[in-house]
């Protein structure tokens, strides 16, 4: 088995007493990956520097994975994170180029950082080891490390939307960014929906030959594999947390508190591609058509804030606090709230008891590349009483959760009524929808995910010299 070197903007710096293999979603599964095959995990450390050296903080942990993580200067981290990454391919990604700010230092930035990394992270990889690049901030790192020699097998996975062809033209250097992007060997994407832009773009705008059947995309003299890898949740790990004195904890807190008026919860980090104004007008909406349910239904919004330095996330906490405070201004009573909003983080554990005390789960991004949060609430339901999800149909995980009430997230009218029909959905339909539901939630995995992208980069790209 060769070892992994993973690569991404951010590493799971392992804590005291191995407490890296203890965490739950993708940093798990990659730890796993790692326990499991031997290598490094290789990326930024989170931490300012007032001038970049490139010095290396290598870590290892009691269970055997090794993290190695650099410093950024002042500049990159405006330039390359703030900017580029989160200012121009974030928004536009998700269809927001209303947002999308496209800036000649971003770009250089972007180049930049991604230039270091390879530089970095090169001498760490061995001539066998399997290489894993993630996500959107290190999309042209493959070619960097490319024309460097490195001659391993790299595979790259983006975790958000690849947006329609009319919009990633607007990017400016769009050719550039997609042809290092064919210096990869496997590319996957989280749905058919974003493979399918992603394919259309490089025939139409590129002239690459398209092998629809295995995804194969030639270029001259570059060739990748381009598949759909719908990636899940930590599926044991997180069902280990509802038997945490935490959970029952938590579950009993929104329990006790909400006096028999039926839960609903939202936990969305605070972002625009989140559609959280636009749910709140749903829920406005929902209680101006039944004034009445207005003792029937409470609802908790968790909101951790997120990329707080820009303007645009500023303005959506804002707007969120503004909307929140309206609809509790008009519809509360001394002993009735209806909307409760929650500007903070909270644990996997945590959350598991909020997502099994609330009988019904709301998540209405108006873009998202998966969408875990749908899972790990349909996850934590009690099998004999479950919860109804209302999700969003533009969220990736819409493709593979057909049973769940599937919404419009524009539409407070759409929003409104499967709120409503929610609130009165028997039990018996209930169970139906959630055992259809548990099956693809507990099978499709986000260990299976990682084997199954592992697999497949195994079996194509190039092979390192021995």
């Amino acid at each position: 088995m060769t070892r992994l070197v993973v690569i991404s903007n951010r590493v799971a710096v392992p804590k005291a007493r191995g407490a890296a293999g203890a965490q739950g979603g993708l940093a798990g599964a990659l730890n796993s990956a790692l326990k499991k095959n031997g290598g490094i995990w290789f990326g930024w450390s989170g931490q300012e520097t007032d001038h970049y050296t490139g010095d290396i903080s290598i870590r290892r942990s009691e269970d055997g994975v090794t993290t190695a993580t650099v410093d950024l200067e002042a500049q990159d981290i405006e330039e390359y994170y703030n900017g580029y990454a989160n200012s121009t391919l974030w928004p536009l990604f998700h269809y927001r180029i209303d947002l999308t700010e496209y800036e000649r230092e971003f770009g250089k930035g972007y180049e930049r950082v991604n230039q270091r990394f390879a530089e970095r992270v090169i001498p760490l990889i061995e001539p066998d080891d399997t290489v894993w690049v993630h996500d959107y901030h290190l999309m042209p790192l493959g070619e960097r490390l490319r024309e460097r020699g490195v001659k391993n097998r790299i595979g790259f996975f983006l975790h958000i939307p690849w947006p329609p062809t009319r919009l990633f033209v607007s990017l400016p250097y769009h050719e550039r960014l997609v042809k290092a992007l064919l210096c990869y060997d496997l590319i996957g994407f989280q749905n058919d929906e974003w493979l399918e832009s992603f394919l259309h773009y490089c025939r139409k705008e590129l002239g690459a030959e398209i092998d629809e059947k295995t995804g194969t995309v030639r270029l001259g003299d570059r060739v990748a594999q381009a598949r759909a890898y719908p990636i899940g949740i930590d599926y044991d790990h997180f069902m280990a947390q509802g038997d945490t004195g935490d959970a029952r904890q938590a579950q009993q807190r929104v329990m006790s508190s909400t006096r028999r008026r039926t839960a609903m919860i939202g936990v969305d980090r605070l972002d625009y591609s989140k559609g959280l104004p636009e749910r709140i007008d749903g829920i406005g909406r929902f209680f101006d058509t039944y004034p009445d349910r207005v003792r029937d239904l409470v609802y908790i919004q968790i909101a951790p804030p997120s990329r707080e330095d820009i303007g645009s996330y500023q303005h959506i906490r804002a707007l969120l606090e503004q909307k929140t405070g309206q609809i509790n201004g008009a519809r509360s009573e001394v002993d009735v709230v209806p909307i409760r909003y929650v500007n903070k983080g909270y644990s996997q554990a945590q959350l598991f008891g909020f997502y099994r005390a609330c009988k019904i789960g709301l998540v209405t991004p108006l873009r998202d590349g998966m969408n875990l949060v749908a899972k790990e609430y349909i996850a934590a339901q009690d099998p004999e009483d479950p919860g109804v999800l209302i999700l969003s149909r533009f969220a990736g995980a819409a493709q593979q959760l057909q049973d769940a009430l599937l919404v419009n997230p524009h539409s407070s009218d759409d929003m409104a009524h499967h709120i409503n029909r929610a609130l009165d959905m028997p039990l018996e339909e209930r169970k139906a929808r959630w055992e259809k539901l548990i099956v693809t939630v507990r099978e499709d995995n986000v260990l299976a995910w990682t084997d199954s992208f592992l697999a497949d980069l195994a079996k194509t790209g190039q092979k390192a010299d021995a």
